[in-house]
């Protein structure tokens, strides 16, 4: 029986960087990520594709924002964004994928349009702390905080200032049992896009959306528990996690325990809008029985899964 991998592609892979925003841009960024599918399924895994969407759902915000400002036309809510771009999102991929699955007698890929349930009375939505859209100079912020006072900001590592939504912790994976089933008849299922379109509970145990943008290494972590995958990987924009980063003592993680990387995390080692989501989904699955945890850039995903580079996560010996 193959393992299951769920691997988590992140939104600023697909759009770099401000320069190459386009869906022609876009769509060239990801034939290189189902280039690395397409290996990684030649290794003989069933595979589980996850993305971001934090570039993407801030310029759809805007688009919208823009549109209203100047025709009138209706804001979408923010929970239809994500829903908007989960849906392109997948749709190159799944496009990309097909095209290449198709030549090597692979069942094709799907996307899977994805909820994810959300807790109302989430203190996140009173403490908003995602990074969402392009980066702006200190001049555009102040431009757009004047604009939209109830707007926050947050300087992001450097690169410029990034519009901050809340971001609640996920619950519960809607679609998790549809999508474990189409893994189960061989298809790369791409689900829980830009960490899933964040809804609520009614009364009536219904589910309504919420403007929100969840944390999609949370989301995919999560995932991989609801369906049992056995290995989680998590690209990020480095070949391996490091400590001590950007310091003369900087240190490349190979083979980390549990124990090992929970302490680097009370050392403050992780930066909480960069590395820490990802290392603190790492651990959430495996707590609940996953087998191991790759965390690596998408060009090495193949060679990572090999064994030969990344960060791997592993329980405690």
């Amino acid at each position: 029986m193959k393992e299951l991998v769920v691997v988590a592609i992140g939104g600023n892979s697909i759009i770099k960087d401000n320069a190459h925003q386009s869906v022609t841009h876009q769509a060239a960024a990801v034939k290189q990520v189902a280039a690395a599918v397409l290996e990684m399924l030649e290794l003989g895994y069933d595979i589980v594709l996850t993305h971001g969407n934090g570039p993407q759902v801030g310029l759809d915000l805007r688009r919208a924002e823009i549109a209203h400002e100047k025709e009138g036309l209706p804001l979408t809510p923010l929970a239809n964004c994500v829903a908007d771009t989960q849906g392109g999102i997948g749709y190159l991929i799944q496009q990309a994928l097909n095209n290449l699955l198709v030549e090597r007698g692979y069942k094709h890929a799907v996307a899977v349009i994805t909820q994810v349930e959300v807790d109302q009375h989430d203190p996140c939505f009173a403490h908003p702390t995602k990074p969402i859209g392009a980066f702006f100079d200190i001049q555009q912020r102040d431009a757009l905080q004047q604009a939209h006072p109830d707007w926050h900001f947050i300087e992001d590592s450097g690169r410029g200032y990034r519009r901050v939504v809340a971001s609640p912790d996920p619950k519960r994976i809607v679609e998790a049992d549809a999508i474990k089933a189409l893994t189960e008849h061989g298809f790369v299922v791409i689900g829980a896009g830009g960490g899933g379109i964040p809804v609520i509970r009614t009364k009536q145990q219904g589910y309504q959306g919420v403007d929100a943008v969840i944390d999609k290494d949370l989301s995919t972590a999560l995932l991989a528990q609801e369906i049992a995958a056995d290995i989680l990987v998590i690209t990020t924009g480095v070949e391996k996690v490091c400590v001590n980063f950007g310091k003369p003592s900087q240190r490349a993680l190979d083979v980390v325990t549990t124990t090992e990387m929970a302490k680097f995390i009370d050392e403050g080692h992780f930066p909480a809008g960069s590395m820490l989501p990802k290392i603190t989904a790492s651990l959430d699955f495996l707590k609940n029985n996953g087998k191991k945890v790759i965390i690596t850039s998408p060009e090495c995903l193949p060679a990572a899964l090999r064994g030969e580079t990344g960060t791997h996560i592993i329980h405690h010996a």
